[in-house]
C-alpha cells in the first residue's frame, strides 16, 4: 500500500463536488478531472438539478444552496455568482444561496451526512483510476438508507476565468437582510 501520493504515477486528480438532498437522504457527486472552478461547482448543482432534481420537485420554484464560503464556492467568488445566474436563467429558478461562515463548513449537512461515509467507504482502498474513484462513491450506503450516485466529468474547466463590473451588474441577485455578504438569491432573468 502506498503512503504519500506520487502524481507522476497518476492518471489525475479527481475532484468531487457533491449535492445532497436532506429530505431524501439521497446524493450526487459530480468528480471532475481539471480544476475545482466555479464553473465546474455550478455544473456539478446543474447535473444534479437535472438527474433527480427536476424528477423529484417538478413543480420547484426555488432550490436551497447550502455552501462553504471558501473555494470555488466562496461568497465572495465572482464566478459563483456569475454561473449560478446562467443556471437560475436556464431552470427558470430561483436560486437561494447560504453560505456557511469561515470555518464552520463541519456544520454542513454534506459533510457528517454524505462524504464522511464516502471516506469511510473507501477507506484503504488505493483509487488508482477515475472509474475506481466513482464505482467507491456510488457503492457508498448507510443503514439510515443513504444512497449516492456519482458520475465522472470530463469537461475541461479553466482557471483564471475573470467575470467583470459589468457582467456582475447584470446579475439579477437580491442580498438578503440577514448577513448579505453570505446570503443572497438569484432570479432569473427574463428574455
Amino acid at each position: 500500500m502506498n503512503v504519500h501520493d506520487f502524481p507522476s504515477l497518476a492518471e489525475g486528480t479527481a475532484i468531487p463536488y457533491g449535492a445532497y438532498d436532506v429530505q431524501r437522504n439521497e446524493g450526487m457527486v459530480n468528480v471532475g478531472m481539471t480544476h475545482d472552478t466555479a464553473e465546474f461547482a455550478v455544473e456539478s448543482i446543474r447535473r444534479w438539478w437535472r438527474q433527480f432534481g427536476v424528477r423529484h420537485y417538478p413543480g420547484a420554484r426555488q432550490l436551497l444552496v447550502c455552501a462553504d464560503s471558501g473555494g470555488s464556492n466562496a461568497a465572495r467568488n465572482r464566478a459563483w455568482k456569475y454561473y449560478l445566474q446562467k443556471l437560475s436563467d436556464e431552470a427558470k429558478l430561483e436560486i437561494v444561496v447560504g453560505h456557511y461562515p469561515p470555518g464552520t463548513s463541519k456544520w454542513n449537512k454534506i459533510e457528517h451526512r454524505m462524504f464522511s461515509f464516502i471516506s469511510m467507504n473507501w477507506k484503504g482502498e488505493p483509487l488508482v483510476s477515475f472509474e475506481t474513484v466513482v464505482k467507491m462513491i456510488s457503492a457508498t450506503t448507510t443503514k439510515q438508507g443513504l444512497r449516492v450516485k456519482a458520475v465522472l466529468d470530463k469537461s475541461c474547466y479553466e482557471t483564471g476565468v475573470k467575470i467583470s463590473k459589468e457582467q456582475m451588474n447584470q446579475l439579477n441577485i437580491k442580498p438578503h437582510k440577514q448577513n448579505p455578504e453570505w446570503n443572497y438569491s438569484l432570479l432569473p432573468r427574463t428574455n
